[in-house]
C-alpha cells in the first residue's frame, strides 16, 4: 500500500532542478522517514548505465530507441527505489519524471503521444506524481545556465530548434485542460525559476504548502542558503 509522497521537480535544461530538490529534501527533513531524492534517468545501476548512454556525444540513438531507454530506466527506478519507498510511507522527490519525456520525446522528437504514453503506463505501473513543480525559464536562458557547468551532455547539445520546441511543450503543462487529459502527469504547478535559488525555492514552499500546509515547518527553519543553481 503507497503511504508516501511522490513529489517530482521538472523542467529543461539549467532551471535549478537538482538544487531545488535538494533543498525540498531538507525542507521536509522532518519528516519521518526523511525524503528521497532521485534522478532521472539514473537512480540505480542500471538506470545509471542508461543515463551515461543517453547523454553521451557519441552516442548516435534513434528517437524511438532513446524513448525506449529513458522508458527502461524509469521501468527499474519506480520497481527498486520509488515504489518500495512510497510503500514505506516515506517521500520521493524526483528529479524529472513524464512531463519531461512529453516535453523531449513528444514535443521535440515529434513521437506519437499515444504510444510513449502507453510506454510510460507500462514502465511505472500507473505510478504518478502527487505534485509535480514545473520549474519554468526561457530556454536560451536555461542553457546559458547548463553551459556555466561545463561541457553539454547529448541533449543539451541537441541545438535551439530543438530546445524552443521542448519549452512550447512544457508551456502546456500548466493549462487544466492539459492536466485533466493527462492524469498520469498528477498535479502540476509551474513556478518561475528566473531569480536566485532562495528566491525560486521560496516560491517552490509557497506552492507545497498550499497543497500540504502541515509540512515542513522545522525544515525551513533549518535550512541553508544556496545561491547558484
Amino acid at each position: 500500500m503507497r503511504t508516501g509522497r511522490f513529489i517530482v521537480i521538472d523542467g529543461a535544461e539549467g532551471v535549478g532542478k537538482s538544487t531545488q530538490a535538494a533543498r525540498l529534501a531538507q525542507y521536509l527533513a522532518r519528516d519521518s522517514p526523511a525524503p528521497l531524492v532521485v534522478r532521472e534517468p539514473g537512480g540505480t545501476p542500471a538506470g545509471e548505465t542508461i543515463r551515461a548512454l543517453l547523454l553521451d556525444p557519441r552516442s548516435a540513438l534513434s528517437a524511438r530507441a532513446e524513448a525506449l531507454l529513458f522508458m527502461a530506466s524509469r521501468a527499474e527506478l519506480v520497481d527498486e527505489v520509488i515504489a518500495p519507498a512510497l510503500g514505506r510511507g516515506q517521500t520521493v522527490i524526483a528529479d524529472r519524471f513524464f512531463l519531461s519525456t512529453y516535453a523531449y520525446q513528444i514535443g521535440a522528437r515529434n513521437l506519437p503521444e499515444e504510444a510513449v504514453r502507453a510506454a510510460n503506463h507500462f514502465a511505472t505501473a500507473g505510478l504518478a506524481p502527487d505534485l509535480t513543480i514545473l520549474l519554468r525559464l526561457p530556454a536560451a536562458r536555461g542553457l546559458a545556465r547548463a553551459a556555466e557547468r561545463g561541457e553539454h551532455d547529448r541533449l543539451e547539445g541537441a541545438g535551439n530548434a530543438f530546445h524552443e520546441a521542448v519549452e512550447r511543450a512544457f508551456m502546456l503543462f500548466n493549462e487544466p485542460y492539459w492536466q485533466a487529459a493527462h492524469p498520469e502527469c498528477g498535479p502540476v504547478v509551474a513556478i518561475d525559476a528566473d531569480g536566485s535559488a532562495d528566491q525560486v525555492f521560496a516560491r517552490i514552499v509557497a506552492a507545497f504548502k498550499a497543497r500540504w500546509p502541515e509540512s515542513g515547518e522545522a525544515g525551513i527553519r533549518n535550512q541553508e542558503p544556496v545561491t547558484k543553481s
